[in-house]
Parts: structure tokens; C-alpha cells; sequence
């Protein structure tokens, strides 16, 4: 066996199950310890200080700078106690990641340290971070980017540094990450759906977007990890031929945790409730050495900062039982991706859940109210909505017959698509979860149980009892470049329910019949985006496509989708994204591909010519020798004897030169494709030309490896790294 694989798999044999955080008290003793809430604030600051913090987080008010200084020094106070040195804004660029520049407590004056921690260094800081994707916005040798405190999410400790959650804008005041046109976006949906919710009780004044994010990640020894240049510096396997056995008994699915495993994941657990993350389930899940967790829903803004801690803390933690985390939405071809479930809600600031069904007319009409808004939202804008989840690593899973399909659709459950369907066509309705009598649907909506249907998990976007759940997410992605798009397109919705029912009021049509009215008339036309059945299926693309629905089938080409007035002007009228901003975010998208592909690219050319080959050729030796000796034994009847050596060795000849010339190929298709300078057009290129012949590369490399000896084979193979 080759030194380097045999030198892993025997390191791997070694790694042992062990717990290294284990804490031995109750959850609730220690959960939130690490993380300043508003509870603790109160003991290190001032009743006008905390105030001003508590108007900030609950209502959004700008926080007064007269007392940011207090503010700061509590928060130092707490974080010394706490054993931290430095602080730092934890801000969300445009690269799916966080990003951190840490500075120190410590000052210096007359000659003495001291520590200090003061109210402008909270409130803002200038960590340049000039390389950052930003699409435009700013040039390198304009040095001026600047992070600020997000009061909505609480600072916490991690390793021994107070972080701070922040926005990232250029010197000009563009967003530069994926916060800041989230927060604005919860902004317009709360002021569009409080207008709604204000039609069936005035008392209303907010609406917050609660969120649960599941997350799907898969795990590979260490050892293994690190012996397979492409899972290093890629993520995913660019060469690798199916193992025999993988997910297709489906005994993994919800099996008895691997103790190794479970050891992970008690230890990241007891981290992450530390941050205050609420995570309340882990499982295994479909593909070996795949799983999940999930945490408790709670606001948007909260959970997707813990939803990027998480990720953060389960890497740190994996180090220690010598695992890596992988979070890349295919790392294994062949097996079941990873994904983010977001589960995504609006809840009013009296405690109304308004997707959840109720038990009287009035509710569920404005249950319906709330609903029809969502799939207006999700029809017109179904593309753009499944564009912001498009992503070279989620490409290679979208529509793989695995959850969920490219094109999008809703899934509503056999009975609220029944009700759905008597409003198109203005006739009674029957609810036999509730009543055998028929309820005229313009005077009196039924009862709707929340959990009166199964769950259709071949839907990206499915309704789910009392909230949606988005499955198309990749798992690697920062949920907010998706929860953004969400809360704009149906923040727009919203708006344009409030103003055809003011309108049929304004005529003399009763509040009940003006808004039932609207709720029909967006059913009607969004009746497209409804689908009950099986999302995988080719009847379904065909059945989408006569719907007008577009799939998205070319990452690059549909990012054009951000050039469309529609998308435009929608991001713009409801001030979550200027048009400049926008345009970054395309180009940004476009760049990104180009530069995930091209390291693809070059790391299975490189895996290929430095390690397939002369493992090929090594073999191929072999054979040769051996075929050798053979004639010289049986002489002229020597084939008779070694037909299959003779055979075996003719494919590896072929299958070599294929590999060499196509890698050649593939370099001339990047070099063509460089020489591009419209990034958009670049993209594309690398989607068609280049992505095309490292299938061909891989195709004849995977070949290689169910023929060469596995003493040779330089590489871990897949039984090997998803079974440990």
C-alpha cells in the first residue's frame, strides 16, 4: 500500500474516543455563561444606560452615544471577570464566513498599562479589511471599511476575547457583508406585515422573523482528511470511485451514533450551550459519517450569528478528537449533500404566530392573509429565491434527486391545499380532519390543524405546521444571503396585500369580504408555485417548466436573474440593497465561482498528473513484468495465460493517456476562459468548458482506481473515509 495512505489509515487506527469538555453539571447551571445578556448587562451598567440598550435590541432605537461609554466599560468589566484580554467585531463579509481583527484591552500611559475599553471603540471600528469581495464598492488602496455594533444580537466570549456582533460597511456607507441587508429587510417585513396584522388587532406594533437553522455536516478523520489534497483545499473529493457499500441500506439514517462521534458531539454541545445555543436535537443522517443538528428556533438575527458561532465552535472542538468537520454541500460523490434547513416564521410583538392556523374564523383568515402573501412572494420572485442558494458547492447537489429539486415550488399539505383550492374556485369547503359539514369559505374559515399533513421533503419550500421550512440552503452558506431575499420578497407581498384591501374598503366592500377577496385573487395567480407531489421526478421538471417555472440549471446564468428590473427595483423601493449594491453582490457571485472552480481545477490536475498517474504507471509496470515473464515461460501461448493481465493492462494505457490529455485539455479551457475579462462571461465558461472536462478527467481517474492495485493507490478511498 502507498506509504502516505497506509501511514494515515494507521495514524486514524489510533485516534480514540474520548471527552475533552465534558462540564458534569446540568445544562441549565451553565447554559448562556459565556455570552452578556440583557439579564447580566443590568449589574454592570447604569438603569439609563440599560435602557438605552434594552430600546436598542427590543425596538431598534439608535443607541444614545452619551452613554456608550458606560456600556463599554461594563462590558470590559464582565469580560475580564471572565478571563478575556482582547475584543474584537465578529462581522459577516461576503464570503459565507466571519471575520475577526482582535485588539487588546491593554493601554498605556505615564509609563503604566491599564485597561480600557471606551464607547467609540464600541460602537465602531476601522479594521480596514480591504480584501474582501466587495463587487466594486471599494478599492484596495481605499483602506477605509467599518464594522459597528449590532445591538439585536449579544456579545459572548470565545476563547478568551469579548466578540462583538457587527455590520460591515464601506467608507461610503455600502454594505459590505450579509447583515446589514438582513437587518433591513427585517426592517421592511416588520413594517409591511405589522400593517397586515393590524387589520385583525390594532394592538399590533412589530414583527419578527424567528428562524430555526438545521445543520447538516459530514465527518472525516483526521488523518484521512489530511492525505487528500482536494477535501484540504476544497472541501469535496474532485477524484474518488463510489465505495461498494454507502447510504443505499439506508441503516445510517437515524442509526445509533458512532461512540467516537457522539463523544464530537456531547463536547460541541456543552460549547455551544456556553454561547447560549439552544440545540436540542443530533441524529445521524442519510450518507455515512453524515448528521445533524438543530437548535430551538429563536429571532433571525440571533440565530443566524449562533448559526455561524456554531460552525466556528464545531470545527475548534473536531480538532481535539482528530476530526474535520465538513461542511461543503457534496464533499462525496455518489452520497447524499448537506444541507441548512431554515425554518422560517413571523411572529407579531404580542406573541401571534401569524402562520399559525387557528382555531376561529378570524384567525385563520388571518392565517390565510399571511400565507397567500407568502406564496405571491414565493411565485414571483421563485427564481430569484432559488438563485440566492445557487452556489458552485450547492450546484453539485440541487436537483441531484436529493433534497430538494432546482426549480422551485410550495408545498402546502392535502388539506390547506383543499381550502386553497375551494377559494380559486368560490365553493364550500370540507375539512374532514374537522367537520363532515360543508363551511362556506367567504363567512366562516374551518378550524386548520398545524399538523393535519405529512411533510413533503422533496420541497424546497414547504409548510410545515406553523412556519416554512427552506430546504434548498447549502449547508456551507451564511443563511443570511437567503433570509434576506425571503423577508424582502414577501415584506413586498405584504405591502401589496394592504393596499388592494384598503383599496376594496375605500369602495364599500365590508374588511372580511375585502380581504378574502385578496386572499383569492393571490392564490389564484400564484397557483403555479403550489406542487403536492414528488419533487424529484422528470414529470415534475416537465409539469414546472409548462408552469413558467424556471429551474435554475447554470449557476453563472442564473445570477442574471440580479440584473432584472424586477429584482432591482424590488431590493431598492424597500431600501435593503441599493442598485449599486446589488450589482456587487453580482459580480461577487460571479467572481466567487470562477475562483472555487478554478482551484478545482487545478487541484484535481494536479492530484492527477502527481498522484494517479505514477500510481498508474507504477502498476503498470507490474503488469508489464509480469506479462513478461509469462512469454518467457509459455512462450507463443503466453496470451493464453495472461489474456487479463494483457486486457487490464491495455485499459490503464488507455485511461492514462486519457487522463494526461484531458488535463492538458482542461488547463487550455482555464487558460482560454482567464483571458475573459467580463467576469459574468468568465463564469459562464468555467461552467460549461472548464466544468465539463474535469468530468472527463474524473471519469477516467475513477476508472483508474477500480483497476491499480490497492497497495498502490495513493489516495484514501471512500470506504475509507465515510466508514471509520
Amino acid at each position: 500500500m502507498a506509504t502516505f495512505r497506509q501511514r494515515a489509515l494507521n495514524e486514524a487506527a489510533t485516534h480514540q474516543t474520548k471527552r475533552f469538555y465534558e462540564d458534569g453539571r446540568p445544562v441549565s447551571e451553565y447554559f448562556g455563561q459565556n455570552v452578556l445578556d440583557l439579564e447580566k448587562m443590568r449589574s454592570y451598567i447604569s438603569p439609563k444606560a440599560y435602557e438605552a440598550v434594552l430600546s436598542s435590541v427590543k425596538f431598534g432605537a439608535k443607541l444614545d452615544l452619551s452613554v456608550s461609554d458606560e456600556i463599554a466599560d461594563g462590558m470590559k468589566k464582565w469580560a475580564m471577570e471572565m478571563g478575556a484580554t482582547h475584543y474584537t467585531h465578529l462581522f459577516q463579509p461576503l464570503t459565507d464566513a466571519t471575520a475577526e481583527k482582535h485588539e487588546a484591552f491593554i493601554s498605556f500611559k505615564d509609563g503604566k498599562a491599564f485597561e480600557k475599553f471606551n464607547g467609540s471603540a464600541l460602537v465602531q471600528q476601522e479594521p480596514d479589511a480591504s480584501s474582501f469581495p466587495n463587487g466594486g464598492l471599494r478599492n484596495t488602496f481605499e483602506a477605509r471599511g467599518y464594522s459597528a455594533w449590532d445591538p439585536s444580537s449579544p456579545v459572548f466570549l470565545m476563547d478568551g476575547t469579548l466578540c462583538i456582533p457587527s455590520v460591515f460597511v464601506s467608507y461610503t456607507g455600502e454594505a459590505l457583508d450579509t447583515k446589514v441587508p438582513n437587518l433591513k429587510s427585517l426592517h421592511a417585513l416588520s413594517e409591511a406585515a405589522t400593517a397586515v396584522a393590524n387589520l385583525f388587532d390594532e394592538s399590533v406594533r412589530a414583527v419578527k422573523v424567528n428562524l430555526g437553522i438545521e445543520q447538516e455536516y459530514f465527518l472525516v478523520d483526521e488523518s484521512l482528511h489530511n492525505a487528500r489534497p482536494d477535501l484540504m483545499l476544497t472541501g469535496r473529493t474532485v477524484v474518488g470511485h463510489t465505495s461498494a457499500k454507502d447510504q443505499q441500506l439506508e441503516d445510517h439514517y437515524f442509526g445509533a451514533i458512532p461512540s467516537r462521534v457522539s463523544s464530537f458531539m456531547k463536547d460541541f454541545e456543552t460549547e455551544a450551550y456556553k454561547l447560549g445555543i439552544l440545540l436540542q436535537t443530533r441524529h445521524n443522517e442519510v450518507a455515512p459519517n453524515q448528521f445533524e443538528c438543530a437548535p430551538l428556533f429563536c429571532e433571525a438575527t440571533k440565530a443566524i450569528d449562533q448559526n455561524m458561532m456554531l460552525m466556528i465552535v464545531m470545527q475548534k472542538v473536531a480538532e481535539k478528537h482528530h476530526l474535520k468537520v465538513i461542511f461543503h454541500e457534496k464533499p462525496f460523490d455518489g452520497v447524499n449533500g448537506s444541507g441548512k434547513h431554515c425554518n422560517w416564521s413571523v411572529v407579531t410583538d404580542t406573541g401571534v404566530n401569524l402562520l399559525s392556523p387557528g382555531k376561529t374564523p378570524t384567525k385563520n383568515l388571518q392565517f390565510l392573509s399571511f400565507y397567500a402573501a407568502v406564496l405571491r412572494a414565493v411565485h414571483k420572485h421563485h427564481f430569484l429565491l432559488m438563485t440566492s442558494v445557487a452556489t458552485l458547492s450547492n450546484s453539485y447537489r440541487l436537483g441531484g434527486g436529493e433534497a430538494p429539486p432546482a426549480v422551485m415550488s410550495v408545498f402546502s399539505g392535502s388539506t390547506l391545499y383543499g381550502v386553497f383550492k375551494s377559494i380559486m374556485e368560490m365553493t364550500d369547503v370540507k375539512v374532514s380532519a374537522v367537520s363532515q359539514e360543508s363551511i362556506k369559505i367567504v363567512n366562516s374559515i374551518p378550524e386548520i390543524f398545524p399538523d393535519n399533513t405529512d411533510r413533503n421533503r422533496t420541497s424546497p419550500f414547504a409548510f410545515t405546521g406553523n412556519r416554512f421550512e427552506f430546504r434548498a440552503v447549502g449547508s456551507s452558506q451564511n443563511v443570511a444571503s437567503a433570509v434576506y431575499v425571503v423577508n424582502s420578497i414577501v415584506a413586498e407581498a405584504l405591502k401589496e396585500f394592504r393596499t388592494e384591501v384598503d383599496a376594496l374598503e375605500t369602495s364599500g366592500i365590508d374588511r372580511s369580504s375585502a380581504v378574502m377577496e385578496v386572499v383569492r385573487k393571490f392564490v389564484t395567480e400564484a397557483k403555479d408555485i403550489m406542487f403536492e407531489g414528488n419533487g424529484y421526478s422528470r414529470e415534475w421538471e416537465e409539469e414546472a417548466a409548462s408552469r413558467g417555472l424556471r429551474a435554475v440549471k447554470n449557476v453563472p446564468e442564473a445570477y442574471e436573474v440580479y440584473h432584472e428590473t424586477q429584482t432591482v427595483e424590488l431590493f431598492d423601493r424597500l431600501g435593503v440593497l441599493a442598485p449599486n449594491e446589488v450589482e456587487a453582490r453580482f459580480e461577487i457571485l460571479n467572481e466567487t465561482y470562477v475562483k472555487k472552480l478554478q482551484i478545482e481545477a487545478r487541484i484535481i490536475g494536479d492530484i492527477c498528473l502527481n498522484h494517479v498517474i505514477p500510481a498508474a504507471v507504477r502498476y503498470q509496470n507490474v503488469l508489464i513484468e509480469n506479462v513478461k515473464g509469462m512469454k518467457e515461460i509459455f512462450g507463443a501461448a503466453y496470451l493464453s495465460y495472461c489474456s487479463a493481465e494483457v486486457e487490464t493492462l491495455k485499459k490503464i494505457s488507455t485511461y492514462i493517456n486519457n487522463v494526461s490529455l484531458d488535463v492538458e485539455a482542461l488547463v487550455e479551457a482555464r487558460k482560454v476562459a482567464n483571458r475573459v475579462e467580463d467576469i459574468a462571461m468568465r463564469a459562464k465558461m468555467y461552467s460549461h468548458d472548464v466544468k465539463d472536462m474535469m468530468d472527463k478527467v474524473r471519469l477516467s481517474a475513477d476508472n483508474l482506481e477500480m483497476l491499480i492495485d490497492d497497495e498502490v493507490w495513493p489516495l484514501p478511498k471512500y470506504r475509507e473515509l465515510l466508514f471509520f
